[in-house]
């Protein structure tokens, strides 16, 4: 009996482990090469692992929530010919109990990988699996990663979702489609005990990487943050006008395309807050691009796609921009280029953004930018209370490399440009 055993493969960027965040086959699957079996969540992106060979799955190494290390088993598929024919018959043979692999067998490259991370028993020599027929693959719904992990999160079972994609793929607008007609998802099942209930849900995925990386920047970066009040009474007339005169095609202007611009001209005079600081070796790397990270709040977690080049963009193309990639983030089609890379951070929460807030910096950054609501207060003009539109900006530093009265200088100077919009535009 031949068999193959697939190693968890280099996924590039200097990754030496990731997270198995779904199985898309089960022992006794028929597979086909190319087929996805399964997909892994790195600190970047989900990565789906296809098959290179074409047979029957009779071993799975590792289960959902584990990290796997580099060259790792994941999976073995009998690939004889007994495996062939199931392949083009489809039809599924008793299974044997899996053999161990002799160690002269295994491959030269997994020789000091790490044991397989919860592995499962091999069969007993006197249980059989029962038959799978081969129809059973296109009752399977075919579906991305993101998808998965989407309907996942919304308690969908994608087998009652019609898929419109190619091959019958199910998509991000399918789901919508069946929230609409289901309406608001219903809560899981809570375990009730006498006055209490408790829903246990284990952290995996983007949720447990954003857990890490806010237990990393928390841990290691020194925050200091400072806030300042803005008026921006003239910067809202100003985006009431444009909106008003918009083209056709043109995304409608929030706040964050003025505060982006705004960012570029300020970080001109502070380098300092465009900047990443590795910590490891004591640099701080001080950058021309200025690529803003944007955080946004996806189906699975909080997401920072990135705005590049933004000192080559006017207004209206951040705008686009912003709404190109938060959409891509919320969907799950971003790029790895795309969620990554970024020199300093925006964290807005739009009109829940609160009067205050102590953002997160977005480790390696030493700087992030945190919006606060805005609210029409009375503001003294020194001779009488006039209405202003008021919002406060949020911000934290990393304290190592930024000191407090060169962030209060740098917030001041931005501050002066979203008070007075029209130095914006002022090259």
């Amino acid at each position: 009996m031949a068999e193959y055993v697939l190693t968890m493969p280099d996924v590039g960027e200097g990754v030496a482990e990731a997270e198995l965040v779904e199985w898309n086959v089960k022992p006794g699957d028929i597979v086909h090469e190319d087929m996805v079996l399964a997909a892994v969540m790195t600190d970047k992106a989900t990565v789906e692992i296809p098959s290179p060979v074409a047979g029957v799955v009779t071993w799975l190494a590792v289960t959902v929530g584990n990290t796997v290390p580099v060259k790792a088993p994941l999976v073995r598929i009998e690939t004889d010919a007994a495996a062939a024919a199931v392949v083009l018959n489809g039809s599924v043979p008793e299974a044997e109990a899996p053999t161990q692999m002799p160690e002269a067998e295994a491959p030269a490259d997994m020789t000091d990988a790490p044991p397989p991370v919860e592995t499962q028993p091999a069969a007993r020599p006197a249980e059989k699996a029962p038959p799978t027929p081969a129809a059973e693959l296109h009752h399977k719904p075919l579906a991305s990663p993101a998808v998965r992990q989407r309907a996942d999160d919304l308690d969908i079972d994608l087998t009652k979702v019609k898929g419109t994609g190619p091959d019958g793929h199910v998509t991000h607008a399918d789901l919508d489609g069946f929230l609409t007609v289901r309406g608001r998802p219903e809560r899981p099942e809570t375990i009730v005990s006498h006055d209490s209930a408790v829903e246990e849900v284990k952290v995996t995925g983007l949720r447990r990487k954003i857990a890490e990386k806010m237990v990393l920047s928390a841990s290691r970066i020194p925050h200091i943050t400072y806030v300042e009040e803005i008026d921006v009474t003239d910067l809202e007339d100003l985006r009431a006008t444009m909106n008003g005169n918009r083209r056709s095609g043109q995304p409608k202007l929030t706040i964050l395309p003025f505060l982006m611009r705004a960012l570029v001209k300020a970080v001109a005079d502070h380098p300092g807050m465009n900047a990443t600081f590795d910590d490891d070796k004591g640099i701080v790397s001080h950058y021309e691009a200025v690529h803003i990270g944007i955080a946004t709040q996806t189906p699975a977690g909080l997401t920072v796609p990135v705005v590049r080049h933004t000192e080559t963009l006017g207004l209206w193309d951040c705008a686009e921009e912003v709404a190109r990639v938060a959409e891509a983030a919320r969907t799950g089609t971003a790029h790895r280029e795309e969620l990554m890379g970024s020199t300093i951070t925006i964290s807005s929460l739009g009109a829940l953004g609160g009067v205050v807030s102590t953002p997160i910096i977005n480790h390696p950054e030493v700087a992030i930018i945190g919006v606060n609501k805005i609210v029409t207060r009375p503001v003294w003009d020194g001779t009488r209370f006039v209405p202003r539109k008021m919002m406060n900006l949020s911000s934290s530093f990393d304290h190592r490399v930024v000191d407090g009265w060169d962030a209060a200088v740098f917030i001041q100077a931005v501050k002066a440009l979203l008070e007075k919009p029209a130095l914006i535009f002022i090259e």
